[in-house]
């Protein structure tokens, strides 16, 4: 378990449109573009190994949303042709400032981790977390958004792999996922994910309505 003096105060940035990290959660990403290759490589080499993810504030880039997630480099494997395979692991949150100039071609940039203590800490729970009627509407948005899952491991997984992991893999836009990692408890985010749920289901119903009044 990372604490709070391990935590550097300058990350290497991988931004990255709807891909979410979460403390405690794993992230699988592929490596290949040679700014981030660059980056990996110089990752590595230090202790803590640990990658800010953060998402676009705008199509183009340019403005990146305030709130974004550490990860540490738990396992890569590198391709014949020479990408990367890897995994990160979540650590904490953090608040991003300014992008500094600098001589990488990879964005680096000052974080602040204050707000965001108890992401250092263990697992957490769900205390109103009723799964049953939570999994009836998961198969729901499953078959509107034809999507297949392994209801076994779904069904074992504790409260905050659940929902961590759906946030994380579940086909959200953007701004949706930055909603989901802004969400100050595990509460938050399961409420979070099923409103999200809930609001594509009254979407397809409704296209659906539309289409056979057309």
């Amino acid at each position: 378990m990372a604490v709070r003096a391990d935590l550097p105060a300058r990350l290497p940035l991988f931004p990255l449109p709807g891909a979410l990290m979460l403390p405690r959660a794993r992230l699988p990403l592929h490596i290949f573009e040679p700014r981030y290759l660059a980056m990996l490589e110089d990752v590595l080499k230090t202790p803590g190994r640990l990658i800010g993810m953060i998402q676009p504030a705008d199509d183009a880039g340019e403005r990146l949303h305030q709130i974004g997630c550490a990860g540490r480099v738990t396992s890569f494997t590198e391709t014949e042709d020479h990408r990367y395979m890897i995994t990160l692991t979540g650590i904490s949150r953090f608040r991003v400032g300014t992008p500094e100039d600098g001589f990488t071609p990879y964005l680096v940039a000052p974080v602040n981790w204050d707000g965001f203590e108890r992401d250092l800490g263990p697992s957490e729970t769900d205390p109103g977390f009723n799964r049953k009627p939570f999994l009836k509407l998961l198969a729901r948005y499953f078959d509107v958004t034809d999507l297949r899952t392994d209801w076994e491991s779904l069904d074992e997984a504790d409260d905050e792999l659940l929902v961590n992991s759906l946030a994380i893999l579940l086909p959200f836009s953007t701004e949706d996922k930055q909603a989901l990692l802004e969400a100050p408890s595990l509460t938050t985010r399961r409420e979070t994910l099923v409103a999200l749920m809930e609001f594509e289901l009254a979407s397809q119903s409704s296209g659906g309505t539309e289409d056979k009044m057309q």
